[in-house]
Order: structure tokens, then C-alpha cells, then sequence
């Protein structure tokens, strides 16, 4: 890290004076880097280090997917996301109370700022008084999500959606080539040769495992 001083997540710690003082009942392991076997603070894969969690926390403001609490499910561990997620959306349409199966969801579309937070630490709070034995229960439960979240169900929605997306594309195509339509007109200044938009990513041949490896870590208090 260039400079600490300006990091937004050590400026938050030192405002909170968690200094890991033997004393702080909340350390902070602050790893900015992506996970690998190589490294020389956290030697480790991604997956392992989920495996070794109690809890993910990952209460996004907006996410069109978000794979994080989705492997922290395949791998057993409950999480707290948002519906704000698509994960969250997905998970509060497909179970009726996703919280018995350790997906912990936030309100952040209907409740203001304040009304999120606390739900938030509600949900912290309680878990911190879950017995060792209660979550051990939690665990076996979340890992029941695993069969749903697997590639063979997922990845038929992804090519279901492809299709169709392939189906718009020549009525896409063929109303971008009307007479009068915005694109058939001649530019108003010379083309530079540069796309305006940016080209699209190609996808891969084959979808990732759930547990990506060399994924960064989030950091959580």
C-alpha cells in the first residue's frame, strides 16, 4: 500500500481505535491483496480461507450478482448480503425465510441508511451468541443451498438468457437500419475510428467453480 494514511478502510479503523490492543474485543485483519499459496501473510487459497469463517458480511449497496456469499454457501458458511444483490433477490424468491438456511438478508431497497445498519447488527449481534454447537446446526443447513447454487442448475439460466439475448439481437440490428433512425444519419463531426461504447467481455467456455481461486479478500469488523 502507497499510503495508509489515505486508505479508507485504516481511516475507519483508527477512527474506531481498534488497534488489535489485547484488550480491543474486535481484531481487524486488514488483507488488501488477492489470496494465494504464495503469500507471506495468508499462504492460503481462497476456499480455505472462506472454510475457516464463521460468517461473511458482505451488505452490498448494489450488486448484479455478487459470487461472495454464494460460495460462502456452497462452502457451509452463513452469510448477511443485501436485496440489492441479485444473490439476495434470487435467494428471497426462492426460499420463503432464507435466514434458517444462514442467507441473512439486509433491506437496503425499502429501509432508510440507519434502519440497514441496525437490521445489521442485529444480525451480527445475534450470531456472535449462537452456541458452537448451534452453528454447527447453521452450517449443515447452508450447506443444502449447495445442490441450487451448483453450476448444473446456474448454468442453465445463463444459457437460457443468452438466448434470448441473441434472439433480440436482430430486431436490435434491424431497427438501428430504418431510415430516420439516429444511427442511419450521417455523423455530424468525422468518426475517429473508436467505438463509443465498450467492447463487450468475452465469456469464458466454461463457468468457474463456485470458490474462485485468488479472489480478494472482503474486509469485514
Amino acid at each position: 500500500m502507497l499510503d495508509d494514511k489515505t486508505d479508507a478502510v485504516l481511516m475507519e479503523v483508527r477512527r474506531c481505535r481498534l488497534f488489535n490492543h489485547p484488550s480491543d474485543r474486535v481484531k481487524v485483519i486488514f488483507h488488501p491483496q488477492f489470496l494465494s499459496p504464495s503469500s507471506p501473510v495468508l499462504p492460503m487459497e481462497y476456499d480455505e480461507f472462506v472454510h475457516g469463517c464463521h460468517l461473511g458480511v458482505f451488505p452490498s449497496s448494489y450488486e448484479p450478482w455478487g459470487y461472495t456469499p454464494a460460495e460462502c454457501a456452497v462452502i457451509g458458511v452463513p452469510s448477511i448480503t443485501t436485496n440489492l444483490s441479485g444473490f439476495g433477490c434470487f435467494i428471497e424468491e426462492l426460499i420463503p425465510n432464507p435466514a434458517d438456511f444462514g442467507i441473512f438478508l439486509v433491506d437496503r431497497k425499502y429501509k432508510s441508511a440507519e434502519q440497514a445498519i441496525e437490521q445489521l447488527t442485529g444480525y451480527i449481534h445475534s450470531f456472535t451468541k449462537l452456541s458452537g454447537s448451534e452453528r454447527r446446526l447453521q452450517r449443515r443447513k447452508t450447506e443444502l443451498l449447495r445442490n441450487v447454487l451448483d453450476w448444473k442448475t446456474l448454468g442453465y439460466a445463463y444459457r437460457k438468457a443468452r438466448n434470448m439475448a441473441l434472439q433480440m439481437l436482430p430486431k436490435a440490428s434491424s431497427s438501428a437500419s430504418r431510415p430516420g433512425s439516429a444511427s442511419s444519419k450521417a455523423p455530424s463531426r468525422p468518426s475517429t475510428g473508436r467505438s463509443s461504447r465498450p467492447a463487450a467481455s468475452r465469456p469464458s467456455s466454461r463457468p468457474s467453480s463456485a470458490s474462485a481461486k485468488g479472489k480478494p479478500v472482503k474486509t469485514t469488523t
